[in-house]
């Protein structure tokens, strides 16, 4: 029941949610369904207007019933009941239904761990969620530098017949690359550590003004999860020594653009990021290697990191492609109702399944957003 913040979870809600989720938009596709907890539609929607009413946010941590194990009890119901569906036959429509509710599990997957860990920082004790089961790579990352990107004109968005993609992905389109690069790995916390003890977090002069404004507001001084004495972090595994080589993470779009100016660098676009990973297999560290943490790049030619590890601000706000078009319903409400005021994230993380990523996959994040595995790829003009 633990809701640390607003933006943040309890674990029975996120199990009750994604079961309603299969519940609403697959048992549901059928307009003689009957729900038999007709009353959990208001609790269990999240963000659906179309659907109906729903719980304040703010407020999932006081739902104390149904309990645990009422909430299981509907998650086996709704299982069986899907998977008696899918065994007498479903239609394209259906079955798109189905997969979106899998990749919408997927997602919450990778929220469970992210809330869990700012529930457990929270907490004055710092407990583990678990022992980490996978050491650190414990190996120097090569130095940074920079790698030329594409140039001109290139096709970017998901390709049609490709596999599933979020409606946000399309449609392919058409974009123009100028001349610019993008650093071979990920901004180590060493590298971080340098911006903080240079000041970083006390010269306007490298904020955008609303960034400069929490920073103020909030007396930021560090990344979210870093200890004061700058050498421990709190992780999934508790308080741990912070690995020098490793990507820093749990930054927001503020902090990574500010580390961007000190560092002589800006962001990358979410182009620049897709025409670089279009062409790179999907190999990272994700949440089945059990670290549930980032780790120092692997040695070796070429982008490196540009999947797994944290998620990549860019500098690109999320907005609709040319011609973007919502899935029609209640589905509609899925991604396009919040392209305004946040920023486009790539990649993939340590906490996302692997075979949920993809090159053309489009996270998205406000700007001072920092509880997410979210991280720091350098580019530049050429």
């Amino acid at each position: 029941m633990v809701q640390s913040m607003p933006d943040a979870s309890p674990g029975k809600w996120h199990l009750a949610h994604t079961t309603w989720f299969f519940e609403q938009f697959v048992l549901g596709y059928d307009p003689a369904y009957r729900s038999p907890h007709a009353a959990w539609d208001y609790l269990f929607n999240s963000y659906y207007e179309s659907v109906g009413p729903m719980h304040a946010r703010p407020r999932r941590g006081l739902v104390s019933r149904p309990t645990l194990e009422e909430v299981r009890d509907y998650r086996s119901r709704i299982d069986e009941a899907v998977g008696e569906l899918i065994a007498r036959g479903v239609n394209a429509e259906l079955a798109e239904r189905i997969e979106l509710g899998l990749q919408h599990e997927q997602q919450h997957q990778e929220l469970l761990l992210t809330d869990l860990k700012h529930a457990f920082w929270c907490n004055p004790l710092h407990p583990a969620y678990r022992d980490s089961e996978t050491p650190a790579s414990g190996h120097a990352s090569s130095p940074m530098h920079f790698l030329p990107g594409r140039e001109g004109p290139f096709d970017i968005g998901h390709r049609h017949g490709s596999g599933f993609a979020y409606d946000n992905e399309t449609p392919r389109h058409r974009v123009w690359l100028t001349p610019h690069a993008l650093a071979n790995r990920l901004v180590t916390n060493n590298e971080y550590l340098a911006f903080v003890r240079d000041g970083g977090y006390r010269d306007a002069s490298l904020w955008l003004s609303d960034g400069w404004a929490i920073v103020q507001r909030e007396g930021w001084q560090r990344p979210l999860y870093w200890q004061e004495d700058l050498a421990s972090e709190f992780t999934l595994a508790g308080i741990r020594p912070l690995e020098a080589q490793a990507p820093v993470c749990h930054i927001s779009y503020f902090e990574a653009d500010a580390f961007a100016r000190w560092a002589g660098a800006r962001l990358p676009t979410e182009a620049e990021w897709e025409s670089a990973a279009a062409d790179l297999p999907v190999t990272g560290n994700f949440q089945e290697s059990h670290r549930f943490h980032p780790v120092a790049a692997p040695h070796g030619d070429g982008l490196r990191q540009m999947y797994g590890d944290v998620w990549e601000w860019t500098t690109s706000p999320y907005v609709s492609y040319p011609g973007f078009k919502p899935l029609p319903g209640a589905l509609g409400e899925y991604n396009g109702k919040f392209m305004n005021g946040q920023w486009v994230l790539r990649g993939g993380s340590c906490a996302t399944p692997h075979d949920h990523i993809r090159a053309s996959y489009r996270n998205f994040f406000p700007p001072h957003a920092r509880w997410q595995f979210a991280g720091i790829r350098l580019g530049q003009d050429r």
